[in-house]
Formats: structure tokens, C-alpha cells, sequence
């Protein structure tokens, strides 16, 4: 691992203006108005300095940001003193009357003629903490810089606003520097409150179309690619198969590596050192890339809370060599809620493979209460197996989708029951296990939580499903359907004879893409949490082969499905504390944790054994909750094992804004040094990256297309216009190539005559010696 460590920025910041000390002025305009004609010319230092950190932020970060680092919002309650902004903005209800009660303290101490004069302006003033935009209004969007005691105003609005209520400055704010320096100066005052980009200074900044268009909605570029932003959330991962949440009101994380180990990720980011469960020694697992077998599911009983239980799906090799399937149940120890009892495994079900690849995993609980457990058709190409497949046989459990009652046992001596609505239970051909049939190889499937207010969709099971040759499809889910596989694959068919006479009523796909989009798919999830309000309702997946991120998003007058890329990283909208710009190409899995957010998987290099996977949580940056409404009080839990920290690996869009320019330095000019900003908007060059040869390692066994992979040691970066460097996981950085000195450099450049002349002293001197 030679990613450099670094510190995560806080992004916290809770504003507040220092009260003033009052006293009662008249605002009326002086006829004495002093003015400067020498520009930009504070006597005071920390003027200068203000200027400097503002142009080092410049334009590139101009985006609705909030003065706690955060996106705005729609204000859960009507705002009754900055109205303006009850739509969307910064303010809530109570930060409204707080300013509303500041504002009435200034004009107490300000005379009756004033009032009707300076009033709008000191509103108009104070009330920008609440604009989308008061970030950039108070250079807050990057929290190593100070923050301005007032807001960005446009020249023009600012010097009619000192020429009638210059005197009012002392009262807006408690700063004796600003006070010395602009209470009696419009020049250096307006000065000090200009925007390097004058787009974004009030009240341009409300005029400007271009920034209110869709103010609030999902960002799109101009491809219609959504804007999202990810933060990093664990790394260090063994090819992390999956994340899920024992739905016990602790908030814990369990992340599970695919060579059967699972890790609990407490509330405040750290790790327990000791293991949830460790049974690598039993799960079948290979370093070979792209091997599918493993630790694969994972699933808490819905009533975990109180009886303890939980169940898993891996594969292993039984005592006659044959390799299998095992889904068990398992309970946590009595005397540790964080450690699982090895001991305590009962066996459910085991399904005997007939190839490595296609080995399913998936399983999750319904709103119903019943397991349904996600099988894969048992491999090779095609699924060659019998006359028809596995997929379509019903009489076998491969290349089904199962539904079963954990909580009971059957009279023939199964360790669980059938719930009695199964669709085949009637029929002596199938197995009455069988829910849906006819899948490939569903890859990652998830229960809709349902609108939160509506309800809406509640109950859904999405599922992703691995196509052979040349379509994906995301499917939902229903009793009793038939998914096509083998005789059609996506929207077409796939064997010619078995797809003319197949069934009419086969249950289609709500989504298909080809092998121009990507080639193995991730199914992922419905959104339906609390932060990012804009995501409610799409369902977010992605692609293993190629690392893409897309959303679905329902129609519901016709009920088709629209797909739309993800972007991830642009400079510009996820220029907050924390966010970074790019992610591990491979993407293994998708989740969500108990409050509903949504989280990715992915690595660099997809083997079971590297090291190299990380944990990422999607942000939407155009829009958040009102603050308050997404707390929740996670129940504690007792801790016997140490809590390992989190430390981050990838930079932060901050990090990288915020790092020298490689740029060659701008020639010499009467521009004061501290307008030129120091970071280049232009884009980042990017770190070398290793590929590592397939011919290097073990061949990957034939199949399904995850093994036929050469692995790139790289983070992905999805397409955009705005990039910036990232480092390899998995390789250090090459050496830069060695330069001769700048200086000897500069001065052949700017004394080719003295230059010359030294070289000829020289030549002398060496004859001489001679």
C-alpha cells in the first residue's frame, strides 16, 4: 500500500458573527465621504491576506454550498425575516429568527430617518447566510481559509451601500481593523468585499440564470451525467463482497471480505480489531482474479435484535473434494454482541456445483419475513446443463431465486419450512423452494424500503443479473416468474429453439444494456434515505468489468425505466470537506446502512486475497436534509475488542485544490502578488498506472466474465470533464524524471551573452592546465 496518509479535514464549522458593541449612530451619507484612488491598497495586513486566500480559491469553486461545509436545503418551515430563501438555501426556521433578532438589535441603535434608508441593505446584508451560495459569499468553502466578517457584495450595490450607511458598518460588524481601515473609505471597503468571480457577489448572484437553473435538483453536465460525490468510508478490504446492518438500531456496519472474514465498522468510522466471524479456513477462495467462490451472503434475521441470528452463503469443498454451496444460520455470542459463535453454525441448505463460476449469493429477507436466497445456474457457458438448463428446470435449485421460512422446520425433515404461498408448492415436478426461476447468475439483489412518506415501492427485490455474451438486465422480482435465461438473454433470445417456444408470459427485464455499456453487472439499490433527498426513488448500480456508475429512474406514467450515468468527482460540485474524486474501477457490491444511505464496494485488483478494496458512501452535493432531520442516536453497544481509527488514503477534491501548482510560475507583472491565485483550474496531470500482465499470474477458471479480466492496478475515474490526480494503489508512483537546475536553466535563458562568456573563461583555464 503506498498511498500517503493524510488528516480528514473537519466538516463541522458552526458560524456566528461576534454581536458588536452598539452604540446609537446616524447612517445619513457625509458630505466628508473620503475615497481612494489607489486601488488596492490596504493599510491593513489582514485585508491583503483575506484577498490572498480568496483568489486562491477563485472561481473553481463557486457552488450552493452552506456555512457549515454542507449542501443547502429546503427549509422544513416558512422563513419569515429572509423570505428570499424559504425555498432552498442555508437557513432553517431557527437560524431565521436569529438573524431576524440581530437585525432589529442594528436598527434599534439607528435613527428613524435610517431606518427607511439603510434598512433593506442590512437585511439584505445579514440574510446571506442563508443564500445557496453564502459559502462562497463568505469564502467558507474551504475551511482552512478564514472566514469574511461580511458577505461578497458587487461593487456597484456596495458603494451605494456605503454612501448611505457607511456608519452602519460598526454594527454589522465587531472588526476594528475593518472599522479603521472602511468605515470612511468606499474604495478599500468595496474592495475588501469584492469576488474574485463577480457572478456570485450579491445581488448579481440572484440574477444570474445560469446559477439559479435547476438550483436544488440532481447536477447534470452537459452529457446528462449526474453530478454525485462519494466519501471513503473503510479500506485495506480483501475484495469486500458486501456490506449489510443487523437492523438492531446500532448503526454498526458488517462488511464481509470474500475469503470469509467480517469486520464490524462502528458509528464514528473505526474498526473492531478482532473479527465479527473468521471462517476463511472453511470458505473456498483462490488469489486467482476474478474467482468467484467465497463468502458471498449475508443476512440477519429480521428479528435479530432479540433472538441473535444471522445467515450466511459461501462455498467450500467437502471431505470427497466436491465443491458446494452451504447456506447456514449462525447466532452471536451471548457474552460479546460483536463476535459471532463459530460453534453454533446449523446447516440449512447445501448445493453441489457443477462448475466454479455462477455461484449466486445472494440472500436477504422480504417485507414478508421469509429468506430468499439467490442460486446461480451452475456454471461453464451457457448452462449447458440437460435438455433445457438448470435455469429452466424447476425440479432442480439452481438458477432460481428460493423462498424459505427460517423460523420452521418441514415434515420431511428440512430445517425450515415452505411458506405455503410458494407458487410451485402444488406442482410434484418442482421443488417447492423454487420462487422465480429461469435467472443466470443474479449478482447482487436488494429489498425497496418503499417512499418514505408514500410508502411507494415498498417490498420490491431488484436484482442484477449477469448476461453471457451480450446484454445485462436489471429484473424485479416476482412470484412465480420466468426470467427467460437460457432461452432469452436481456430482451433477446439466446437459444434460438428454446426462445420460439418459450412462454409469452416471461417476465422482462426493466432494463437491458449491451457490451458497449459494460459487461458484468452490479445490481444495486433503490434509494430511500434521508440526506440526499434529490436520490429518492433511483435505483443506483453499477458495472464490475468497467467500473460505471448508472441510475434508473421509473417513469410512472408508463411505467418504463430511464437510465442515466454517474458521475463521480467533478472539482467543482464536490468541492466540500471530505469528498473525494475518484474510486476503485471494480465494483463488487452495492449497500445500505440502517438510517437508508447508500454505499459501493470496489478494488483496484479483484482477487479474494489483495488487499485492495474500498468502502465508499454516495453524497448528493446539489441538496441535503434540513439540518436535524436525518440525527439519529445510535443504541450503544459494549466493546471488548480495540477500536482501530480510520485513516483515509484517497485525497480530498480540498486535498488536491489545495496542493502547489505544477504549473511554471507567471511571468512578472504589476499585479499584486496576492491576485494571483496559486491553483490551477486547468486539469490535473495524471499519475502513471500499472497494468499487471494476466500472463503474470494463475489463468482464471473459464465462465462467467468476471475471470476474464486483466486486472488494472488503478483507481477508476469515471469520464468528465474536470479530473484530478490520484495515486495507485497498488504501485508507487514512478520516479520523476531528473531535470537540470531551474536555475542554470533561468540563467542561460535570461544571460545567453554572460553565459556564453564564462563557457569560453573556462575552456581557457582547462587548456592551460594542460
Amino acid at each position: 500500500m503506498n498511498e500517503p496518509y493524510h488528516e480528514e479535514v473537519q466538516d463541522v464549522y458552526t458560524f456566528g458573527l461576534k454581536k458588536p458593541t452598539l452604540k446609537e449612530v446616524n447612517v445619513w451619507p457625509c458630505t466628508g465621504r473620503s475615497s481612494s484612488s489607489s486601488g488596492v491598497s490596504f493599510s491593513c495586513p489582514h485585508v491583503f491576506l483575506s484577498l490572498s486566500l480568496l483568489c486562491l480559491i477563485g472561481s473553481l469553486l463557486g457552488h450552493p454550498q452552506c456555512l457549515d461545509y454542507g449542501p443547502p436545503f429546503q427549509p422544513p418551515f416558512h422563513l419569515e425575516f429572509c423570505s428570499a430563501y424559504e425555498n432552498f438555501g442555508c437557513c432553517d426556521q431557527e437560524r431565521d429568527n436569529s438573524i431576524a433578532a440581530k437585525y432589529w438589535d442594528i436598527m434599534d441603535y439607528i435613527d428613524p430617518r435610517g431606518h427607511k434608508l439603510c434598512g433593506t441593505y442590512i437585511k439584505d446584508i445579514l440574510c446571506q447566510e442563508c443564500s445557496p451560495y453564502a459559502a462562497h459569499l463568505y469564502d467558507a468553502e474551504n475551511p482552512r481559509t478564514p472566514l469574511r466578517n461580511l458577505p461578497g457584495l458587487c461593487f456597484d450595490y456596495c458603494s451605494e451601500f456605503h454612501f448611505n450607511c457607511h456608519s452602519a458598518i460598526s454594527l454589522l460588524t465587531s472588526d476594528k481593523h475593518i472599522q479603521e481601515c472602511c468605515e470612511t473609505n468606499k474604495t478599500r471597503f468595496c474592495n475588501l468585499l469584492h469576488l474574485h468571480d463577480e457572478d456570485y457577489c450579491f445581488p448579481n448572484v440572484l440574477k444570474n440564470t445560469a446559477l439559479n437553473r435547476n438550483l436544488g435538483s440532481v447536477v447534470e453536465d452537459h452529457k446528462g451525467c449526474l453530478q454525485l460525490c462519494l466519501t471513503e468510508v473503510a479500506n485495506g478490504l480483501r475484495n469486500p463482497v458486501l456490506m449489510v446492518h443487523a437492523n438492531d438500531h446500532t448503526h454498526r456496519k458488517f462488511v464481509a471480505e470474500q475469503v470469509g472474514v467480517i469486520w464490524v465498522y462502528l458509528p464514528d468510522g473505526s474498526r473492531l480489531e478482532e473479527p465479527f466471524l473468521d471462517i476463511k479456513t472453511i470458505v473456498l477462495a483462490t488469489p486467482w482474479i476474478g474467482d468467484e467462490r467465497g463468502f458471498l451472503g449475508m443476512a440477519f434475521h429480521p428479528k435479530y435484535k432479540y433472538n441473535g441470528k444471522f445467515y450466511i452463503y459461501y462455498s467450500y469443498m467437502d471431505k470427497n473434494r466436491v465443491e458446494k454451496i452451504r447456506i447456514s444460520e449462525l447466532k452471536v455470542l451471548p457474552s460479546d454482541a460483536n463476535r459471532a459463535d463459530p460453534l453454533s453454525e446449523r446447516n440449512l441448505l447445501e448445493l453441489e456445483e457443477p462448475a466454479a463460476n455462477h455461484n449466486g449469493g445472494q440472500l436477504l429477507f422480504g417485507v414478508d419475513g421469509y429468506m430468499y436466497l439467490f442460486t446461480g445456474d451452475g456454471g461453464k457457458a451457457g448452462d449447458p446443463f440437460g435438455k433445457f438448463g438448470n435455469a429452466q428446470n424447476k425440479s432442480t435449485l439452481l438458477g432460481k431465486v428460493l423462498r424459505i421460512d427460517v423460523d420452521g422446520k418441514s415434515p420431511d425433515g428440512k430445517p425450515y419450512r415452505i411458506p405455503p404461498d410458494n407458487p410451485f408448492v402444488s406442482d410434484p415436478k418442482a421443488c417447492p423452494e423454487v420462487y422465480a426461476y429461469g435467472v443466470r447468475n443474479m449478482w447482487r439483489c436488494a429489498v425497496d424500503r418503499g417512499d418514505p412518506v408514500m410508502k411507494k415501492g415498498r417490498g420490491r427485490i431488484f436484482c442484477g443479473d449477469v448476461g453471457q455474451n451480450r446484454f445485462e438486465e436489471i429484473d424485479i422480482v416476482v412470484k412465480g416468474g420466468n426470467y427467460g435465461w437460457r432461452a432469452k438473454e436481456g430482451f433477446e433470445c439466446y437459444d434460438t429453439k428454446l426462445c420460439h417456444n418459450s412462454s409469452l408470459d416471461d417476465i422482462l427485464p426493466i432494463f437491458a444494456y449491451g457490451r458497449n455499456v459494460g459487461k458484468s453487472v452490479t445490481g444495486g439499490y433503490v434509494y430511500r434515505g434521508c440526506e440526499s433527498p434529490n436520490l429518492n426513488g433511483l435505483y443506483i448500480f453499477g458495472d464490475f468489468m468497467n467500473g460505471r456508475l448508472m441510475a434508473l429512474q421509473e417513469d410512472e406514467k408508463t411505467n418504463k425505466w430511464k437510465k442515466q450515468d454517474i458521475c463521480i468527482g467533478s472539482t467543482r460540485a464536490c468541492a466540500f470537506p471530505g469528498m473525494i474524486s475518484s474510486y476503485s474501477k471494480f465494483i463488487i457490491s452495492f449497500a445500505e446502512d440502517e438510517a437508508g444511505e447508500l454505499y459501493f464496494m470496489s478494488t483496484s485488483y479483484p482477487s479474494a486475497y489483495a488487499p485492495h478494496g474500498s468502502l465508499y458512501k454516495f453524497i448528493d452535493p446539489a441538496r441535503r436534509a434540513p439540518p436535524g432531520k436525518c440525527k439519529y442516536k445510535p443504541v450503544p453497544v459494549k466493546t471488548k475488542s480495540k477500536r482501530v481509527p480510520f485513516v483515509p488514503r484517497t485525497k480530498t477534491v480540498l486535498d488536491l485544490l489545495n496542493e502547489p501548482s505544477t504549473t511554471k510560475p507567471p511571468k512578472k507583472s504589476s499585479i499584486p502578488t496576492a491576485a494571483i491565485p496559486t491553483v490551477s483550474s486547468k486539469k490535473a496531470k495524471k499519475t502513471p498506472s500499472t497494468k499487471i500482465k494476466a500472463s503474470t499470474l494463475k489463468p482464471a477458471l473459464s465462465g462467467k466474465k468476471r475471470q476474464k479480466i486483466k486486472a488494472e492496478a488503478k483507481p477508476h475515474k469515471p469520464k468528465q470533464e474536470e479530473k484530478v490526480a490520484h495515486i495507485s494503489r497498488t504501485t508507487a508512483a514512478p520516479p520523476l524524471p531528473k531535470k537540470k537546475s531551474s536555475h542554470l536553466t533561468r540563467t542561460k535563458k535570461l544571460l545567453p551573452k554572460k553565459a556564453a562568456l564564462a563557457k569560453e573563461k573556462l575552456k581557457r583555464r582547462r587548456k592551460k592546465s594542460r
